[in-house]
């Protein structure tokens, strides 16, 4: 059995291990309200607004260069981590889907992989495995930038019109709730003309809005003019979904740290006390032998 000493210095160090995981927790949870806020107001808006764009589209009396799908020999993935880890499965899973991503498409040559990591985690897994990364991203996963992210969205924009990658795929974990984080992977361009949440959870047909619009000047410059800025709000978006669950999967993982420190801070008492108890039976039994002899 250990000594009374080994026991108290163990409990010192889980209760300071506590403090630390707690202190961790209430940050995270302030970090989260306020990711939280951001991710609930914007989200509802670009899928409205992506909605009325794609039905639109889905008319067929209208094309766009951003809707036009051609033979995949070069592709751009744009990956979403964090920058910085006790945060639970969150960055492992994002890493472990990349890397099966790259092996089911090791035909087309890892120079015909396009990767942009937005994460430092993301970013040292890639380049351990020999990937070449497009640019440092860093400071968009700590502090989502609008302007930033509109600059990325814009780059990609520019190389599918051009021809320069014939798609690009979006990989980040969706935010459903504060335990809960769901890994999305979903095309970016070429645009999908039925958005994920318009498919009915039963059946394969797709459900059909009414897009008898009266537009004004016409249907072709409304979407030469607005079509891109849907493009940089749904990659903003998709910043903001990931960021707000970075946090929350950081407060989950200090919450369940911080349970299992009390769980054995309740364990390690017990055994100080048995041990202290020991020691004073033992104690007392010398005493009364002594006196005895």
């Amino acid at each position: 059995m250990a000594s009374l000493k080994e026991v108290k210095g163990r409990i010192a160090t889980v209760n300071n291990t506590r403090k630390i995981t707690s202190a961790m927790k209430m940050v995270a949870s302030a970090k989260l309200h306020k990711a939280q806020g951001a991710i609930t107001n914007m989200l509802p808006y670009e899928r409205s607004l992506h909605r009325l764009f794609t039905n639109f589209l889905s008319g067929g009396d209208v094309q766009s260069c951003y809707t036009v799908a051609r033979e995949v020999k070069r592709i751009a993935l744009v990956v979403f981590s964090s920058n910085s880890s006790l945060c639970g499965g969150f960055n492992a899973n994002v890493i472990k889907h990349t890397t099966q991503w790259l092996d089911e498409h090791q035909s087309l040559g890892k120079e015909q992989i396009l990767i942009y990591p937005v994460g430092k985690k993301v970013a040292d897994a890639l380049v351990k495995q020999g990937y070449a990364v497009q640019g440092d991203f860093q400071h968009m996963a700590d502090k989502p930038s609008f302007s930033e992210a509109s600059a990325l969205a814009q780059q990609l924009m520019d190389m599918f019109e051009k021809g320069e990658v014939d798609r690009v795929e979006l990989l980040y974990n969706h935010f459903k709730s504060t335990a809960s984080q769901i890994l999305t992977h979903e095309v970016y361009l070429p645009l999908q003309t039925c958005h994920p949440d318009d498919r009915k959870e039963e059946g394969s047909r797709e459900r059909k809005e009414e897009t008898d619009y009266i537009l004004e000047p016409s249907r072709e410059e409304l979407l030469a003019t607005l079509l891109p800025k849907v493009l940089r709000m749904k990659l903003y978006t998709v910043l903001l979904d990931s960021n707000a669950s970075e946090h929350a999967a950081r407060t989950m993982a200090m919450q369940i740290a911080t349970d299992n420190a009390d769980d054995l801070l309740q364990e390690l008492t017990l055994m100080y006390n048995k041990t202290r108890q020991q020691a004073i039976t033992n104690e007392l039994l010398d005493i009364v032998g002594g006196s005895m002899a």
